[in-house]
């Protein structure tokens, strides 16, 4: 039997018709070669249960060509644990077959086939690869042999309980065009050195380079014979220091200047077959901690296989009759650990999505490397194990106590969760109740494994999830639940809804606000009470840091992740065991200085940061300025910003769309013609400093101007989209035929240009500075001026003005051909290399890659952590060796785990506290008994108390004021002078506890956390 779907035209999908928008932050992880390499690519994938329907999933998301689905076995209840595409009503229904319809309505560019007959050689051998899931090693080992013989690749994968594998075999000699998928690196030059062959990077920049790396050389002056020079390999010196060889030898001596550019050469990579690898395995380890697993575990999966073709079945959970039927299958004399062993087969016939998620996550991205020849393949075995979320003597639900029975299948959906932990642990995650923040990419997947774990699947359980974006064409690609019908619904709705589809028993409460001090009325004291923990899905930092805080404040576990293309991670956040999400904070950007930013670019980045700008400068500031000058006047005038607001309204108001396009021609000559001819006045091309040096050296490139020409692409699209964005801020009608309003440019005269006296530029960020703060000084003559010409004008008769926001994702609003425009003339300008619009729409948009199999793989992470979290009263008091934070490069691949950081111990006078402690003061109580208990309590004299940026008491204090307090409650305190909010909840109004934070000037006491003067200690106080 044989199916289709998404029809024919998905077969001849080429480059042309590549879907920028759907698959933008996928190409962003693997580069356009590579997307064009996977839109002509033919997978077979046999096998949908649990990792099979995973791999589908990813690889139908990331636009594989076409995507043959195969099953030759009927959906079991065990079945339903992982695979999220079968029902209840699929029972004893072919598996690809029940779940084909779900998965080709993921991705209607992919052509998706059903074939549910016996694979066959000549079947095979039409596919660029091979993917086997839950397959008996004598299929795999027929499989593996035709795909050999017809070089094709393979992979293999299977998961059994927490234990799972990933098999690759790409053929003798397989290409791969970019190890790592990394961005090239390009820096400027300090000098070289043509006797030692070093390369020193300009300003010690740090080149980021390897041994074994090729890099290439350009604009070099002196040694010009290395300019676009074959790519040479180099070995590192220092961070900012590499070396040449001797590329440099017999050249002419180096002058100035230079660009080394990175150079991505192509290696092999060998693979063993399958048959020969089995007897002599290569190990990609997955945890460092367990170097003796993989070895022992390649062992057991080979016994496994052998004894499912003897006895027709899995190993029975708990049952030790089978440990001994599984032992007899292992060689003569192999070396396995008992214990090991014991859980191994214990497992065998368990089923669970997280470990599919990080498997299906892991060999998808495998996949996209075997047709893409992008990033590194396996060598050649990975192993996963996850037995450390077997809960342990500190657990009820103790591993080691479980008996057969209280394993065994009840003909339900949970059969393969239980079988691992047992039903009266299935039971607790029924009843867990947890806020998923973020219904993006991880919320979904998050929210997946949530479902099909049973996780608030009984009456006591529940799901809260919030998530304030709509959904757009450029999530689709990776957040699976949502559909292009779904495009500008809220994310946490739909998602809701969706995730539904695959357990209807999970019970979800949808909410879109964001979470932040604004919405601490929504998710309030009561809110949190009730919550057994908080999985993190949140695409930036402060609002992480904002979660973090609540999560230590109402002590609950955060589960922390994120991804950046290939690379992932996971936190695990702990209440009294770990450090929070904020113990440890990444160094910030580095951020362009202004002065490279308005004079000096000299990369492509500078010029695509300084279009963005221009582009808020131009049509979303001055817009929202005057509309806030004509809501409101008389407030508005007291403001620097109305200095603007006389010339948008009135001065420079088009009249028509033919005066728009006047005025793009000459923003035109003022950015590329003018400011570039008074700059090069200002300096010449020959200037030299006071100390003798060419002024245009090092980062300073210098320019020269652009004449106007409509015959030239970027001309044309920056004065074309300019015209229209200024003609839409006025509610004009623009002009859209694209030669009439290059007519109209080439018509406008802009004046000559004049050198204007007294221009400073800044060189330096000192001098960019100082220039800003004399233009601040001169505008107070000029805005008395203007005061007084504003309040003349008649607000009521002009009309409001339409600032434009900023859209990156919208190829019809001529936002990123303003911005690729306006970029790449400056970038022309200055003789820097141009970037192409995808390029421009990164950096412009901040856009962070991201593709469906890094996302997988990590929420797989993610869950298999809260196994560890889960209690029938409150939270299980387990070792903090258990818990894993994750790191993850699927490029390389690499994968690397660690305990979490233990809490900070800090300590005053002979008492020791952590984040995660508090003094709680029962109220009510007037502020100098808070005080007094304090001092009585910790012995320390409290010298200063503050909530959020309200000083409520301090040694320092007004006498009178502090007097005028000290007898107040801290309840009248918090609501009348601080503004605390009152909250609305079930009953009625509560007023929220008061939270401050204590200092106390003591030689004694050590600095805690957030203060950081003196010797102070500081604890979060709550009145409740």
């Amino acid at each position: 039997m044989t199916a289709a779907k998404n029809g024919q035209e998905a077969m001849d999908t080429d480059a042309a018709g590549l879907d920028t928008n759907l698959y933008s932050r996928q190409i962003y992880a693997l580069g356009e070669s590579a997307m064009i390499n996977l839109r002509k690519a033919s997978v077979l994938i046999s096998g949908l249960g649990g990792v099979g329907v995973e791999i589908a999933k990813n690889l139908i998301l990331g636009g594989v060509r076409s995507v043959t689905l195969h099953d030759t076995k009927n959906a079991r209840w065990i079945d339903l644990s992982a695979q999220y595409y079968l029902t209840e009503e699929d029972i004893g229904k072919n598996r690809a077959a029940a779940s084909f319809e779900r998965l080709a309505e993921l991705n209607d560019s992919v052509n998706c086939q059903l074939v549910v007959d016996q694979l066959a050689e000549d079947f095979v051998k039409q596919f660029d690869l091979v993917v086997l899931t839950d397959a008996p090693r004598s299929e795999q080992l027929k499989v593996a042999g035709w795909t050999r013989a017809h070089n094709r690749c393979l992979l293999v994968a299977d998961a059994r309980g927490l234990y799972s594998y990933i098999f690759a075999d790409f053929g003798n000699s397989f290409r791969v065009d970019d190890p790592n998928g990394e961005q090239i690196k390009e820096f400027l030059i300090e000098y070289i050195d043509a006797e030692t062959g070093d390369v020193t990077t300009l300003e010690n920049q740090m080149h980021g380079l390897e041994d074994g790396d090729y890099v290439t050389f350009s604009e070099v002056k002196g040694m010009t014979q290395l300019n676009g020079c074959s790519p040479i390999k180099i070995t590192v010196k220092k961070p900012h220091v590499f070396n040449i060889g001797d590329a440099a030898k017999n050249l002419p001596p180096y002058e100035e200047g230079g660009r080394v550019k990175q150079v991505k050469v192509p290696t092999t990579v060998s693979h063993k077959a399958l048959a020969d690898s089995l007897a002599e395995p290569e190990f990609v380890y997955w945890d460092f901690a367990k170097f003796d697993y993989p070895s022992q575990l390649h062992l057991l999966w080979n016994a496994l296989y052998k004894f499912e073709a003897k006895h027709g079945r899995h190993p029975n959970p708990r049952s030790d009759s089978d440990v001994q039927l599984l032992k007899a299958e292992l060689p003569n004399g192999a070396e396995v650990d008992e214990k090991l062993l014991k859980r191994f087969s214990y497992q065998a016939s368990g089923n669970l999505v997280t470990i599919a998620s990080v498997v299906g996550g892991i060999a998808a991205q495998e996949a996209m490397k075997a047709v893409t020849h992008h990033m590194t393949p396996l060598k050649q075995w990975l192993y996963l194990d996850s037995d450390d979320a077997l809960p342990g003597d500190w657990s009820e639900f103790d591993n080691a106590k479980l008996t057969e029975e209280d394993c065994k299948p009840r003909g339900c959906r949970y059969d393969g969760q239980a079988a691992v932990f047992g039903w009266k642990y299935q039971n607790a995650l029924f009843n867990q109740k947890w806020f998923v923040v973020g219904a993006g990419a991880i919320g979904c997947e998050l929210l997946k494994n949530l479902a099909m774990m049973g996780v608030a699947c009984g009456e006591g359980g529940l799901i809260k999830i919030t998530d304030m974006d709509q959904i757009e064409i450029s999530n689709l690609n990776r957040q699976f639940l949502f559909r292009m019908n779904d495009v500008g619904s809220k994310k946490s709705t739909v998602a809701g809804r969706a995730v539904k589809v695959f357990n209807k028993d999970v019970r979800i409460q949808a909410l879109s606000e964001r979470v932040g001090a604004d919405t601490e009325h929504i998710f309030n004291d009561d809110f949190f009470a009730e919550l057994d923990g908080v999985a993190n899905a949140l695409d930036n930092i402060d609002a992480r840091r904002y979660m973090d805080r609540r999560c230590v404040f109402y002590r609950l576990p955060l589960l922390e992740s994120g991804t950046m293309g290939t690379k992932g991670n996971t936190q695990v956040v702990y209440p009294y065991l770990t450090e929070s999400y904020g113990s440890s904070v990444d160094p910030p950007e580095k951020d362009i200085p202004i002065c490279t930013l308005k004079n000096f670019p000299n990369e492509i980045q500078h010029t695509i940061q300084w279009a963005r700008d221009l582009f808020e400068g131009l049509f979303t500031g001055p817009a929202e300025t005057a509309n806030q000058f004509l809501s409101d006047e008389r407030s508005f005038l007291e403001r620097l910003e109305q200095m603007n607001v006389k010339d948008v309204l009135i001065d420079s108001k088009p009249s028509n769309a033919e005066d728009c396009v006047k005025w793009a021609r000459l923003l035109f000559q003022e950015h590329y013609h003018d400011n570039i001819a008074q700059m090069l006045h200002s300096f010449p091309p020959d200037q030299v400093t006071d100390q003798g040096a060419k002024f245009w050296s090092g980062t300073k490139r210098c320019p020269h101007v652009l004449e106007f020409d409509p015959t030239q692409e970027e001309h044309r699209n920056f004065v074309y989209a300019a015209s229209i964005l200024r003609a839409q801020i006025y509610g004009i009608k623009p002009i859209l035929d694209v030669d009439l309003v290059m007519k109209i440019a080439s018509s406008v005269q802009p004046p000559p240009f004049k050198p204007r006296a007294g221009v400073k530029i800044a060189v330096t960020e000192a001098e960019a500075k100082e220039n800003a703060e004399s233009e601040d000084a001169n505008a107070d003559g000029v805005l008395e001026q203007l005061k007084v010409k504003l309040a003349r004008l008649n607000t009521k008769s002009i009309q409001k003005l339409n600032p434009i926001d900023f859209e990156k994702d919208d190829d019809t609003n001529h936002h990123m051909e303003m911005i690729t425009a306006a970029s790449n003339l400056r970038a022309e300008n200055y003789s820097i290399q141009p970037a192409d619009r995808m390029k421009t729409k990164q950096i412009a948009g901040r856009i962070i890659p991201a593709i469906a199999t890094t996302t997988a793989t990590v929420a797989g992470l993610v869950c298999i952590e809260l196994y560890k979290m889960v209690g029938s009263n409150g939270l299980p008091k387990t070792p903090m060796t258990r818990f894993k934070n994750g790191f993850i490069n699927l490029a390389l691949p690499f994968f690397g785990f660690s305990e979490p950081i233990a809490a900070p111990v800090k300590k005053y006078n002979e008492t020791s506290f952590t984040l995660w402690d508090r003094l709680e003061i029962k109220g009510p109580k007037t502020l100098q008994e808070a005080v007094d208990w304090i001092q009585n309590e910790t012995g320390l004299e409290v010298t200063m108390l503050s909530s959020g940026v309200s000083l409520i008491y301090s040694f320092f204090m007004d006498a009178k004021k502090r007097a005028h307090r000290m007898p107040m409650e801290t309840s009248y305190l918090g609501r009348i002078k601080f503004q605390h909010v009152r909250t609305t909840f079930g009953a009625g109004p509560e007023l929220r506890p008061l939270v401050g934070d204590l200092i106390s000037h003591q030689e004694s006491i050590l600095s805690s956390g957030n203060i950081s003067s003196g010797s102070s200690a500081s604890k979060e106080i709550s009145k409740r």
